[in-house]
């Protein structure tokens, strides 16, 4: 009797858990109409990164690029610059690779490398509008350059 009910347990719990694995797999992009807009835009944008203690600039030449920062992104000061450089460090490796494999990867996405060590204080404003072109980027071109989903 004991040996059913041990059996009917595991059972249970398997049918469970194979439940809870078949949901659907989640979305990368709920786009708002607000957000779409930006990533319809046609006129480009130029964005230029920098620090004003240093020498780092990232040129950025985006289309929407500059409306989404300006409407769409967290507020500068959202995010600890902490938090900026780990992320900016994952999705800059996996651009880099990305960069590297024109066959697997659209070139016209991945056309350039992006010099950027993680042992380099670039200050809050690179780090912010880089963190920030990366969610853009994910999320207007359907991509995913980590584990963890581009979310605003």
């Amino acid at each position: 009797m004991k040996n059913n009910v041990f059996r009917l347990t595991i059972f249970i719990a398997a049918i469970i858990l194979l439940a809870l694995s078949c949901t659907g797999t989640k979305t990368l992009n709920d786009v708002s109409d607000k957000e779409n807009e930006a990533f319809h835009k046609t006129k480009g944008d130029t964005i230029t990164i920098a620090d004003d203690e240093s020498d780092y600039e990232i040129i950025i030449i985006e289309p929407g690029f500059n409306f989404w920062l300006q409407s769409i992104a967290k507020s500068e000061g959202y995010y600890s610059q902490n938090y900026l450089e780990n992320r900016n460090a994952i999705w800059v490796l996996e651009w880099n690779q990305r960069v590297q494999q024109p066959q697997r990867f659209d070139p016209n996405l991945y056309e350039m490398s992006i010099n950027y060590n993680s042992f380099t204080d670039y200050g809050y404003e690179v780090n912010y509008k880089l963190y920030n072109y990366f969610i853009y980027f994910q999320r207007k071109y359907n991509q995913r350059l980590g584990s963890f989903y581009p979310r605003i």
